[in-house]
């Protein structure tokens, strides 16, 4: 090809592309001037070629894209293409009656197609319309009014859908918005298309119409103003009339054909054409059947060499069929049996919580052999939820051959927080401080607690209950570790995604409180540190609607989350005196010296970067000594049950901060936290004998 006729070509494309704009506007100027201007005829048959061309790229375009949206514009195609066809016919309806010469399309469509029969075009004629009217746009038209009811009935649920998967965060916010705007192109388009397939019902109904017309027309022009006899009026006007109506129907035939496998385009990842051979043939059984059956017909007077040959042919294809779908399997179960190629990205996040086993503790997780400690796990979870408000992850368990047989340890994030030892075929007999006769067996402590143990044979479980041994098996003692240690680590544990989920679940239940204080009052990372502050002394969050409640009314005042903690704790007193209660209904407990108290009080200062403790360390040991002695006293008096402490309001954070660590169970409650009905008991109180 000639260089300048490439760069003519290009040139031309480019102005297209420029101008693209304007060819819509200027074709709709267009129609107005064929409906008011005769054309000449070789003009008639280069717009009469366009429509059918027009046509067939549209059906093509509708078998070749992959799903209905990707052609969203179709109803304002099927709109224009319609105008186009009844402004063609009025134009050609025009030559026909005044110059009895339609152009060339017109009278081939009259004459070849027809065969020069009017019996024979009128038959064809009435075929197409009834096909067109009664089958193709009729099914079309109830298809579309039934897409687009279940569209916009589906659309409040679609969108919910979205909303929930973009607060679980299991997609981003692009991905949300790309969603959200497919639902809603998805749903205008099947409204849309509802509007367009009434235009062609009408166009056929036109078409019927106008055929009748024109050839009314002709009879009269022919006989009238031409003086021609009515045999000669009828072969001339009608051959061309009915020409001039196949001219147009069967480009609507073509549209309408389009529009209906349009809008029964279900959900799919290919275009039509492959999805209904690669749906047709995914049987090779069905084509076996089939084969089977034409051979029956071939029995029969029918003729035999298309039979033969159609039932040859099905029996090749299933066999080929067949051959590849093996081949699919194989390479399949080759690809299933290949080990996956392990991604070092998993090994960046680490677990929440792993429970790592010796190898001699395996049984103990298998069911087959009998182990219950992943129900105990999963009942773990509820237990924990149920008493402290969160939503434990879950906990992975691992065998690991670099522990001891009957070994086990507990990791946080990775790290390890807490490490046993258990003996499979044994029960252990723990002393909970009643004990009248020791029974013989393997000294221990019992992990969770720290409590004196014995490892015992199972015949001597009666033996031991006897001597008043509490006695557990060692999926037991494995699964009361594993809930202490939740209960130390729950602060850990509350990820800002666990705060988010607690947040979302309480809406179901409280929506105007969530609306209302998440985030405008409090942030959920705010929330979060008042959370992790109540559960650093295992204060259960459950009631996080009393919570928030309480915070929100003091957060527009301080962001200081220590201080909104000790109001939530308030709110929280009855759930407090509950918690620390013993089995007399009683809450024991120790004080402190009014002395000790002011010590404390005056050794607060609070500035604008927060408050600080100035008492010199030597001084808050003391204190913390004097404390530690009256609690392991009283704790002798009440048999094993460690006792409250007591303190003032002011100073109740700070005397819980400087015994964690030398008592880190202990429970510190302010005088305001006692709530009436419940009796307290002191046990001593704790004073500074030299406040040098």
């Amino acid at each position: 090809m000639p260089l300048p006729y490439v760069q003519q070509v290009k040139g031309l494309s480019s102005l297209i592309a420029k101008y693209r704009g304007a060819i819509l506007p200027m074709a709709a100027l267009g129609l107005i001037v064929v409906i008011l201007i005769p054309l000449p005829t070789p003009v008639m048959d280069f717009l009469l070629m366009i429509s059918i061309t027009l046509s067939g790229v549209v059906l093509l375009t509708v078998m070749y894209i992959d799903g209905p949206l990707q052609f969203s514009s179709f109803p304002s195609l099927l709109l224009g293409l319609t105008l186009f066809r009844l402004v063609l016919n009025v134009a050609t309806t025009r030559l026909v009656l005044t110059q009895g010469n339609a152009g060339q399309v017109v009278a081939t469509f009259g004459g070849f197609v027809a065969q020069g029969s009017l019996a024979v075009a009128a038959v064809i004629f009435a075929i197409i319309v009834i096909i067109q009217f009664v089958v193709i746009t009729k099914g079309a038209t109830r298809i579309a009014e039934v897409a687009a009811r279940f569209t916009l009935d589906g659309m409040p649920g679609k969108q919910m859908a979205v909303d929930a998967d973009l607060n679980a965060g299991s997609i981003t916010d692009e991905e949300a918005k790309r969603r959200r705007s497919e639902i809603t192109r998805e749903a205008d388009f099947y409204g849309a298309m509802d509007g367009a397939s009434k235009f062609v019902r009408g166009d056929a109904i036109a078409g019927i119409i106008i055929t009748l017309i024109n050839i009314l027309g002709g009879v009269i022009v022919g006989m009238v103003q031409m003086n021609l006899s009515l045999p000669e009026t009828l072969r001339r006007f009608t051959i061309l009339t009915i020409g001039d109506g196949l001219v147009s129907q069967i480009p609507a035939f073509v549209v309408s054909v389009a529009a209906a496998m349009l809008v029964t385009r279900s959900a799919s990842k290919t275009n039509l054409g492959e999805e209904l051979l690669g749906q047709l043939t995914s049987q090779p059984v069905a084509l076996i059947l089939t084969a089977g059956f034409l051979l029956v017909l071939a029995v029969t007077p029918l003729p035999k060499p298309p039979i033969v040959l159609l039932a040859g042919s099905a029996v090749g294809m299933s066999y080929l069929l067949n051959r590849r779908q093996q081949v699919v399997l194989a390479q399949a179960s080759a690809a299933k049996a290949k080990p996956p190629v392990e991604r070092v990205e998993k090994h960046l996040a680490p677990d929440p919580m792993e429970l790592n086993v010796g190898y001699g503790l395996v049984r103990l997780v298998d069911r087959k052999q009998g182990g219950d400690l992943l129900d105990r796990i999963t009942n773990l979870r509820k237990q924990v939820a149920q008493e402290i408000g969160i939503i434990v992850p879950p906990i992975r368990i691992r065998d690991d051959v670099q522990l001891q047989p009957n070994d086990f340890c507990v990791k946080l994030k990775g790290l390890q927080i807490g490490k046993g030892e258990v003996l499979p075929g044994h029960l252990l007999a723990i002393d909970t401080g009643s004990v009248a006769e020791r029974v013989g067996g393997v000294e221990t402590k019992e992990p969770a607690f720290g409590l004196p143990a014995v490892w015992v044979d199972e015949s001597a479980r009666h033996l031991a209950e006897q001597r008043n041994y509490t006695v557990v098996d060692c999926s037991t003692v494995v699964s009361t570790y594993l809930t202490e240690l939740v209960r130390r680590h729950a602060e850990e544990l509350l990820t800002r995604q666990e705060v988010n989920r607690l947040i979302d679940n309480l809406k179901e239940r409280a929506p105007k409180l969530v609306e209302e204080i998440v985030p405008n009052v409090l942030k959920p990372g705010e929330i979060q540190r008042v959370l992790q502050a109540l559960l650093r002394e295992r204060v259960p969050i459950r009631d996080l609607e009393v919570i928030l409640e309480t915070v929100a009314d003091l957060a527009p005042r301080t962001k200081d989350t220590e201080i909104l903690a000790e109001y939530a704790r308030n709110a929280l007193a009855r759930t407090l005196c509950h918690q620390h209660k013993a089995d007399d209904g009683r809450i024991h407990c120790i004080t402190l010296d009014p002395g000790l108290e002011q010590v404390l009080i005056k050794g607060i200062e609070r500035t604008e970067q927060g408050t600080t403790m100035t008492i010199p360390p030597p001084v808050q040991s003391k204190i913390v000594q004097a404390i530690r002695t009256v609690v392991e006293r009283a704790t002798t008096q009440i048999r094993g049950k460690s006792p409250v402490i007591l303190t003032a309001p002011q100073v109740r954070a700070w005397v819980r901060r400087m015994i964690e660590v030398q008592l880190p169970t202990a429970a510190v409650l302010s005088y305001n936290e006692i709530v009436r009905g419940f009796e307290v008991e002191s046990h001593g109180t704790a004073a500074l004998t030299d406040e040098s």
